[in-house]
Formats: structure tokens, sequence, C-alpha cells
């Protein structure tokens, strides 16, 4: 188990009901590990609709883990 900083926006940070934790997952990929959380918080959106950002920077959501680094889950967001 590998711990990584996991920060949420927008919906996901209400579903969460945290603006960020540190999760400890055996995942292997960025979408490995928005799944699991998915599941434990019920968002409702496929991952195909998340973009993400590891350690500030944009990422693939195929990339592989990596340990420590600071998860940032984006949802599609509406402006006005």
């Amino acid at each position: 188990m590998r711990p990584i900083n996991v920060c949420y926006f927008a919906l996901l940070r209400e579903k969460a009901d945290v603006e960020q934790e540190v999760v400890h997952t055996s995942t292997q990929t960025y979408a490995e590990l928005y799944e699991e959380l998915s599941q434990k918080y019920h968002f409702g959106l496929p991952a195909s609709m998340i973009q993400v950002a590891v350690n500030d920077e944009f990422s693939l959501m195929t990339e592989t883990l990596l340990s420590n680094s600071k998860v940032v889950f984006i949802p599609p967001v509406a402006g006005g």
C-alpha cells in the first residue's frame, strides 16, 4: 500500500465531504485510484470525465501512481 495525498474539487469535494486526505492504496494507475474512491464516495462521474493533476502538473489517468504524490482529481465545471 502506498500513500497518496488526494485533493478534491467541486462536486467531488462535496461528495467526499473532505478537501484532501491521505489514501493508502494498492491501485496501479490514477484511473484505478479514482474508481476506488468513486466507489467509496459515490462520485457518480466516470473516470473519462475527470482530469488529474499530479504534483501540480496535468497527467493522464492511465499513468502509474507515484508514491507520496499530490493528486488532484478535477471534475468538469460549468461557468457563467
